[in-house]
């Protein structure tokens, strides 16, 4: 917008200059020559009193010599014949007889061309119907003094003119742009989650306006999320009341491998419950780590959790497999998260396979220097018909693993969201075993990249591809 009013503002001003500058520069050119003209009228009509006394040779030389023309060898005086009397010519001539035939017989002054300049034949009565002819010469440069200067007073006014306008419409363009850039700036960090941003209400009344209802907008978003928060907060702490009678119930259970499991189930509900609390209330993600050694071990969290799901694969006759957690794997990521998110990508292959169906789990990490670290679960299940359904939130029952009834599409969105809370995201495919294989792509802190959330890490992800996507997803 700057840059097109400038080119306008540039236009018009170069169209009004040239509308006006040229045919005054034309007007000053004529009025310089008629001013010159007017002078040599002026010293013709001189001469007219000497030529009513006498039309002597020696007197009219003198009354030539009197006048600048004359001094200047640019005036003459032709006198016709009388009688005895030769015809006179008084001066330097450049006068043609045809020219001076045609004054006589006009009896008025008049200009002619002549090579350099012009000349003026200006007629004079004289006694006995006689008529004589003054002539003056007027140079180019005489008839041109003072146009060149003019001339290039009105280029710098058009030049001045040209310039301000131009400057004008650049202010104008910056007061209409600032505004509106910073608008757009504002909307782009709003949209990358920069709630606190605002845009100062100045500019034009359109984009003051614009400007307020941008703030008012932010401010319903950022009422809204507390809202959420606050919402997530209350619904999770009702929760605490029905936990509290499952962890009696589990305690009167007695001992044994099912009472155990069931009591540990209760316990980690309830710290996922407190978790769910704490973040509702906090303005950060669970998932940023807040120092440069937090985190938690890959290896160990998966080692845990293969752990507490063998038990159930045992008592449906499923084979379990890990790999990759020989050694320890830290990743910027809370060990709590990791735990929700196995746990969703375990509990869909238990829920969406048939009993005896066989899984994995492998860790894939690139050793020192890596840049990533993978986890990978893999089953032998059947897979599902609609994959992008259960990569949505909410769309479950797409079909095939995803058609179980109870399904909400809530696991995959927390291990989608885990992944790129580092940047990092989720792919899915076939896995070696025939059924579906998840694979968690976890990027480390240490790369030197800042962390990609939200719709960019899935754009960029979009993007990168999976070499390895050749079949179809869990849903949860």
């Amino acid at each position: 917008m700057r840059w097109a009013l400038v080119k306008v503002a540039l236009a018009v001003t170069v169209m009004v200059v040239v509308a006006f500058a040229v045919p005054l520069g034309l007007v000053v050119r004529e009025t310089a020559r008629d001013r010159a003209v007017s002078h040599a009228e002026r010293q013709a009509a001189a001469l007219g009193p000497a030529l009513t006394v006498t039309t002597e040779r020696a007197a009219l030389e003198r009354a030539v010599q009197f006048t600048t023309a004359g001094s200047e060898g640019r005036m003459a005086v032709h006198v016709p014949a009388d009688g005895d009397r030769p015809a006179l010519t008084v001066g330097t001539a450049r006068a043609s007889a045809r020219d001076l035939a045609s004054t006589r017989r006009l009896a008025r002054a008049v200009t002619t061309a002549t090579p350099g300049g012009q000349l003026l034949l200006q007629p004079t009565a004289l006694s006995g119907s006689r008529t004589a002819v003054v002539e003056v010469y007027v140079p180019e440069a005489e008839a041109d003094r003072g146009v060149a200067a003019a001339w290039l007073m009105l280029a710098g006014v058009a030049v001045a003119l040209v310039i301000g306008s131009v400057a004008v419409a650049d202010r104008l363009g910056v007061r209409l742009v600032g505004p509106a850039r910073r608008l757009a700036g504002a909307a782009h960090a709003l949209g990358e989650g920069s709630l606190g941003v605002r845009v100062p209400e100045e500019g034009p009344a359109e984009l003051r306006q614009a400007a307020v209802a941008f703030n008012s907008m932010a401010d319903q978003v950022v009422e809204l999320l507390a809202n959420e928060r606050e919402l997530a907060a209350d619904l999770s702490h009702r929760l605490r009341t029905p936990l509290t009678v499952l962890r009696l119930n589990a305690a009167s259970l007695g001992e044994g491998p099912a009472a155990e499991q069931t009591r540990a189930a209760v316990e980690q509900l309830e710290c996922e419950v407190d978790a769910i609390i704490r973040t509702a209330r906090e303005q950060k993600p669970r998932t940023q780590p807040d120092g440069s050694g937090a985190g938690c071990d890959a290896a160990e969290v998966i080692r845990e959790r293969m752990a507490f799901w063998s038990a159930l694969a045992e008592d449906e006759g499923r084979t379990a497999r890990v790999a990759g957690v020989d050694r320890p794997v830290r990743i910027p990521v809370a060990r709590g998260d990791l735990v929700a998110a196995l746990d969703a990508l375990l509990g869909n292959v238990f829920r969406h396979t048939p009993e005896g169906t066989p899984f994995a789990v492998d860790l894939h990490d690139g050793g020192e220097g890596a840049h990533s670290v993978i986890v990978l679960v893999s089953d032998a299940g059947p897979g599902i018909a609609d994959p992008e359904a259960a990569l949505a939130r909410g769309r479950g029952g797409a079909g095939g693993e995803a058609s179980a009834v109870g399904s909400t599409g809530l696991g995959l969105d927390i291990v989608r969201r885990l992944a790129e809370s580092t940047g990092g995201d989720v792919r899915i495919g076939r896995s070696v075993l025939g059924g579906t294989e998840v694979r968690l792509w976890v990027q480390l802190r240490d790369t030197g990249e800042a962390p990609v959330t939200g719709r960019r890490a899935r754009r960029r992800g979009q993007r990168k591809g999976w070499a390895g996507r050749r079949g179809v997803p869990h849903s949860s």
